[in-house]
């Protein structure tokens, strides 16, 4: 079923921001009026991306035994509320630099499913990201990750356009999160990458909710909207003493998709979790994830610590992780490319600690274990508040596992190459205005 066969016509951001223009402009009182509030803000990041590389890796013929890359974005947010009625804005423009640049432009072609360069608007309703340059080590983009109107009264919420949405009480992993979850290990998840939709809320008198989105995509190869691209989902959410629960149904890429799941608090933690399946058309696959948080004092610092196990059943059943191997998995691979998934294992543990060792100053040791091949990530997050409006995020991370693993790094089609990685560093600094 094709809901509209109109080709992907692109609107740029120049044009889309000339739109933001005239909607402002229409309000001559806009700027006076009592009941219209208008905020503007956002923030520029530079990052500095570090990787080094074993000889066998694919990498390494590309680049050598290391790359260095730049990176720079700048995100302007506006707001403008009157009355019921709201709208939101958000500008982004990227510049990167460096050896990732140019030999990530070669493995996305080769191996799309595996190799994420930067954002992109060929699924979605509409094209707001528009390449400014791509040549050698250097690459440009603007886009809008927020466009969208909205209208709210006591128990509604309404809106239409580029927005984000989280759903599910994954900690890490979040098998609920059917939209454009967060790679969970990711390092900056300040925002979410924003969809095209239509989000509904409505909100009952004893605290429960129900809320719908409609998220409209493209066909890549036809460029048309397509049912078997888009989604319908409806969540129900629950309060309950001290408990809360979801309930889930959606038919997300023609699969019909069914979660419950909520949090409760136990002796002073928190436990969550959510089970999710999935009917693929020829078998029902599960999802499930769990996890337990607790916070306390030791040697006069607050802690805050997490532990979670997630099941993942579109991963790989004999953990033969190689891209020839993986190839014959399409529900995986459909759910890597779509920005779903980002395990290719089955078992996973991960865990967490926030230490705050002064008030401005946040270190977080993290680890991902792949239960079954017994490979797992190590990483040392420290984020500083080093002036008012300006933060500091830095992360050490090491790969541990033999060759062949999800970690150590999985077989290229190549002989006796791998997709690996040795030590990557993170280190990004933030001015917020």
């Amino acid at each position: 079923m094709i809901f509209n066969s109109t080709p992907h016509r692109k609107t740029t951001p120049w044009q889309a921001s000339a739109l933001i223009s005239i909607f402002l402009l229409m309000d001559s009182n806009l700027c006076s009026a009592d009941e219209t509030q208008v905020d503007f803000d956002g923030h520029t990041k530079t990052r500095l991306i570090g990787q080094t590389f074993p000889s066998n890796s694919i990498f390494h013929n590309l680049t050598g035994s290391d790359s260095y890359d730049v990176e720079t974005d700048l995100r302007l947010n506006l707001d403008v509320d009157k009355g019921p009625w709201s709208f939101n804005a958000s500008y982004q423009l990227f510049a990167l630099y460096g050896e990732r640049v140019e030999y990530m432009r070669e493995l996305q072609q080769d191996s799309a499913p595996f190799f994420y360069r930067f954002p992109e608007d060929e699924r979605r309703l509409s094209d707001l990201t528009d390449i400014i340059s791509d040549d050698n080590k250097f690459a440009a983009l603007h886009r809008l990750d927020r466009f969208w109107l909205g209208y709210t009264n006591d128990n509604t919420v309404l809106r239409f356009g580029r927005q984000a949405l989280s759903w599910g009480n994954g900690l890490f992993f979040s098998p609920m999160d059917i939209v454009n979850p967060f790679d969970p290990t990711a390092i900056d998840i300040e925002y979410k990458s924003g969809d095209d939709m239509l989000y509904a809320q409505f909100l009952r008198d004893n605290g429960n909710d129900v809320q719908a989105a409609v998220i409209f995509r493209r066909n890549p190869e036809t460029g048309n909207i397509e049912s078997d691209k888009s989604t319908v989902s409806i969540k129900y959410h629950g309060i309950s003493r001290d408990t809360e629960y979801d309930i889930l149904f959606a038919i997300n890429h023609n699969n019909t998709t069914i979660g419950i799941g909520g949090n409760k608090s136990i002796g002073g933690a928190v436990v969550r979790g959510d089970v999710v399946v999935t009917d693929t058309g020829s078998n029902a696959t599960v999802q499930f994830v769990a996890n337990l948080s607790y916070s306390w004092t030791w040697g006069g610092k607050n802690i805050s610590g997490a532990t979670e196990y997630y099941f993942n059943g579109f991963g790989q059943q004999d953990y033969s992780y190689n891209i020839q191997s993986l190839a014959n998995n399409l529900d995986l691979l459909g759910r890597l490319s779509q920005g779903e998934l980002y395990s290719i294992g089955r078992h996973y543990l991960a865990g967490s600690l926030i230490i705050e060792m002064t008030p401005l100053w946040l270190l977080t040791p993290n680890v991902f274990l792949n239960v079954e091949d017994n490979s797992a990530l190590l990483q040392l997050v420290t984020q500083n508040n080093l002036k008012e409006d300006v933060t500091f995020i830095g992360s050490l991370n090491i790969p541990i596992g033999p060759k062949g693993t999800e970690y150590g790094g999985i077989k290229a089609a190549s002989d006796n190459q791998y997709i690996s990685n040795d030590l990557s560093i993170f280190a990004q600094f933030a001015w917020y205005f």
